[in-house]
């Protein structure tokens, strides 16, 4: 098979001739000559495409760039109702896309209590009381983002501390990573989960020393709890849709891959397109439910929907856990936990079904893996489904790729297997992770550069909420693989990172081939959507430590401002 490096740099030659025809586009003219909509000028604007990688101006017609060079250019398509936008040197960039994230639990984790970031679980506790003392008696109190490996004592928490601070309400609280969840008794009392139950297969309920739950659940167990939580309305998840959008904006981002969409969810995307309220680029992945995949199935692929913003083609599968949960399946037992070597959450056959039925219908698969052994066994799954079906161009991912063993890197191009990264997950687990790993295993880990150099591309996000929504976090781990802090000086296995063009294109034209874009978004150039991003310093040319300060100016879709800093 090609490489996908190959194929982009083709896809990139196939837009190139469409720059000389844009500018001929019909439009309102002054004096005989097109006009466009939005110019911009005296601005240093990076377009992530190697055929001017930097220009000085911009013009947008129609939505799109007609457009890119130096400022007499664009001023010659300045009429009497162009917008123009003058930058006073500030930096621009492509409209940045977050290739795995999570929308709707974006919006209810703006809803809930917020765990990021705490330290200790009297910390967690503490919040939790807060929110219940403005809870009625009886209802459910809802948190995520705690992370016991920030704490002093990094064991898993059990139930009684929160469940004597909180005793009249059901309360649940989901890890950082959403592969556990931690209950306190009443939560468990109404699931009905007591000693007798059983651990799930692809899960495992965490026990005291007389087989009593403790109060965590880990991967698919979270189910024995979650199912007795009332659902949110169709109303509360459209609210929670449209303030995750709004929240994205403020970050830079125009175009979000969602990983895992309901049926529900699914139904809600259409509707807000319907209504000219899908006001960002969605590439949402079908969650792995039988009914809603085979009706998709019998549906065919949908592209570029609502003026170019819902795409529905790939569906989203599980193989493994999370690393912090020791769910993530690894070809060796954990090195702080000989006992295991992670979890299953699908058998490898369902894996190579679904996957080989998405060939026959056109759609892309999108498999979450962590551990070495969990990503051997989705590329063995692929790799059997494209021998029963072989397709060219079928761009199946593996989400997260995180741990990978040297013997399996190079399957990756050969198979013409995308990984989809997180760069912010090396920044938040590179305290931690030689723990679990050791030494040997952390070679393979967030091994960007060794898969770059492979011959693929990969599609950067940011795994929200499980991590901050700004997108710059990714990008400056990208490059330094040091935390905010510059830990550790010369960065964490150095030898893996990224430029600064690859970081940017990572989350911009990468991104966009990920999700068969790429000749609609991540670069600007003339024919493709105007979504771009000021900002108020130059990413790609200040120190690595300054990357953070970035603040967005604003945030740009199809030309129109969605985001301004006030």
């Amino acid at each position: 098979m090609h490489r996908i490096s190959s194929i982009l740099a083709l896809a990139a030659c196939a837009i190139a001739p469409l720059a000389p025809l844009a500018a001929q586009a019909p439009a309102t003219a002054t004096q005989g000559r097109p006009t466009a909509d939005l110019v911009v000028l005296n601005a240093r604007i990076y377009t992530a495409d190697g055929m001017r990688p930097v220009v000085d101006a911009m013009a947008v017609r129609d939505g799109r760039v007609v457009f890119v060079g130096d400022r007499a250019g664009a001023q010659a398509l300045v009429g009497s109702a162009t917008r123009t936008l003058d930058l006073g040197g500030r930096t621009v960039i492509p409209g940045m896309t977050d290739a795995h994230a999570h929308v709707a639990g974006l919006g209810a984790a703006l809803r809930n209590v917020d765990l990021v970031g705490t330290t200790s679980y009297a910390q967690v506790i503490a919040r939790v009381v807060e929110r219940a003392a403005a809870t009625p008696k009886g209802e459910w109190v809802i948190g995520r983002g705690w992370d016991q490996n920030d704490w002093g004592d990094t064991r898993f928490p059990t139930h009684e501390a929160l469940s004597r601070a909180v005793p009249d309400h059901p309360v649940y609280l989901t890890r950082v990573d959403g592969h556990a969840g931690l209950a306190n008794a009443m939560a468990m009392q109404r699931a009905g989960v007591n000693k007798d139950s059983k651990d799930p297969a692809g899960g495992s309920i965490e026990r005291d020393a007389a087989g009593n739950p403790a109060g965590v659940f880990v991967d698919n167990a979270q189910g024995l709890v979650s199912r007795a939580i009332p659902g949110a309305t169709r109303a509360q998840t459209k609210q929670a849709i449209a303030s995750a959008i709004a929240e994205m904006h403020r970050w830079g981002i125009t175009a979000v891959h969602d990983a895992g969409a309901s049926p529900q969810v699914l139904e809600l995307y259409e509707e807000l397109g319907r209504e000219k309220a899908l006001n960002i680029r969605l590439y949402a992945m079908i969650s792995d439910n039988a009914a809603a995949i085979e009706a998709w199935f019998k549906r065919g692929p949908q592209s570029g929907l609502h003026d170019g913003m819902l795409w529905v083609r790939s569906i989203k599968l599980y193989q493994d856990g999370a690393l912090g949960s020791r769910g993530a399946a690894l070809l060796e037992p954990y090195a702080d936990d000989p006992k295991t070597s992670g979890l299953l959450v699908s058998a490898p056959a369902h894996i190579q079904d679904v996957a080989t039925r998405a060939l026959k219908a056109g759609f892309q698969v999108n498999t979450h893996a962590i551990g070495d052994r969990g990503n051997r066994l989705v590329l063995d799954s692929y790799e059997a489904a494209l021998r029963a079906n072989p397709t060219a161009d079928h761009r199946f991912r593996i989400e997260h790729a995180q741990i990978i063993h040297s013997d399996d890197i190079p399957r990756f191009a050969a198979l013409g297997v995308i990984p989809a990264m997180q760069a912010s997950h090396q920044t938040s687990d590179m305290y931690w992770a030689g723990t679990r790993l050791g030494e040997t295993r952390l070679r393979g880990a967030y091994a960007w550069r060794s898969l770059i150099e492979s011959g693929v591309v990969i599609a950067n996000g940011s795994d929200f909420p499980v991590e901050l929504v700004n997108p710059l976090i990714s990008f400056e781990a990208s490059v330094s693989r040091q935390d905010a802090r510059g830990w550790p000086a010369g960065g964490w296995y150095p030898e893996q990172r990224m430029t600064r063009d690859e970081a940017l294109k990572s989350m911009s034209l990468w991104a966009a081939y990920a999700g068969f874009q790429e000749k609609e978004l991540g670069t600007l150039s003339a024919g493709k959507w105007a979504d771009f991003v000021v900002l108020d310093q130059d990413v790609m040319r200040v120190p690595a430590e300054m990357i953070l300060d970035t603040k967005v100016l604003s945030t740009w879709v199809a030309g129109r401002p969605v985001y301004e800093r006030k």
